[in-house]
């Protein structure tokens, strides 16, 4: 354990001595936040969402086929679509099946509009059920993506880079020759920078809460133990891309080769609701994709434990999976 405390108060004082860390930590991403709270302050919308509920036996429809202002949006899960009904992310949902009928949330005023536009088709005699929800700003719903994104960059390149780093200077050559273990070197790293992106990561939310009062419903003890298991995650996934490499360069592809499906994949700014099924199954092997899942659960929801177990087991299997390997290659040098 001395071992391992040495090597993690030595990391935290090569943390805070660096000032470009310093800078992006506690005064770029907090603009970010506030950049993006005012660019996307306006309530408007270009277009209209409506969504379609379909089963096995639902035929193809050309409800609003004709309105190229409305986006139809198929969903299977129907729990969750009348999700995004309730927190007005979705402004009206359809199912055409024997019964046909929608829900609307009363207090939207866009599902309104569509529902006049819906029950004018008299073909269908529509059954009306109504889902009532508080309204989710796109700065509330957003915010947990920006938390995360973070999150992953301090702890791909704060981490995995560093080790690499490390080894091109010849400074894992030189503890090698001590009776430090490869656990220990790892674990002290992952601990270190686990320490300092949740301190980090509760600075800035606490500074961009006073500023910008985002919606905040769960636990904050539940939301602290998604950053810790999610932080873990992209850790592990670090470390192991730092096991055996020794160049600087290759490290930066690599890890900009990780960071860029996560930024795009993950929901971070915008839901994957209407891409391909195959992208949407592909983002699921994203750790980021469960922790913003998760926090968003938390934040926006009220998500109890039971409800965020799927995603917080999910990163739970990475981290080990991820953290096995890493201590399986691990090299304190290339031969």
């Amino acid at each position: 354990m001395k071992e391992i405390l040495a090597l993690w108060m030595a990391r935290n004082r090569e943390y805070y001595r660096d000032k470009g860390s310093l800078f992006w930590s506690f005064v770029a991403t907090p603009f970010i936040v506030i950049v993006l709270a005012v660019a996307f302050s306006s309530e408007s919308q270009a277009i209209f969402r409506a969504g379609l509920l379909v089963t096995k036996n639902t035929q193809q429809t050309n409800i609003f086929s004709g309105e190229p202002a409305i986006q139809l949006i198929e969903y299977t899960d129907q729990q969750e679509a009348l999700r995004r009904v309730q927190f007005h992310q979705l402004d009206i949902l359809i199912t055409t099946e024997a019964s046909p009928h929608y829900w609307v949330n009363p207090e939207s005023a866009k599902g309104r509009l569509l529902e006049k536009l819906l029950i004018t088709d008299t073909t269908k005699s529509w059954q009306r059920e109504e889902i009532k929800g508080q309204p989710i700003r796109y700065i509330d719903w957003v915010i947990p993506g920006i938390l995360a994104m973070n999150m992953m960059f301090s702890g791909l390149w704060g981490i995995g880079y560093v080790i690499v780093r490390y080894r091109k200077n010849g400074v894992l050559k030189r503890l090698k020759a001590t009776p430090l273990r490869a656990w220990q070197f790892l674990a002290s790293q992952a601990l270190s920078r686990l320490f300092i992106m949740l301190s980090v990561t509760i600075l800035v939310f606490v500074a961009c809460d006073m500023f910008l009062d985002f919606m905040m419903i769960g636990s904050y003890l539940l939301l602290l133990l998604v950053a810790m298991v999610g932080n873990l995650a992209i850790i592990s996934m670090s470390l192991l891309m730092a096991t055996r490499t020794s160049s600087e360069e290759l490290a930066n592809g690599l890890l900009n080769l990780i960071s860029v499906p996560m930024l795009l994949l993950s929901e971070l700014w915008f839901s994957l609701d209407d891409a391909p099924q195959w992208l949407q199954d592909f983002s699921l092997m994203l750790p980021l994709t469960h922790l913003v899942k998760a926090a968003r659960g938390v934040m926006l929801e009220g998500a109890g434990f039971t409800d965020i177990a799927p995603q917080l087991g999910i990163l739970i299997i990475m981290t080990l999976l991820f953290v096995t390997l890493a201590g399986t290659l691990f090299r304190w040098y290339n031969d």
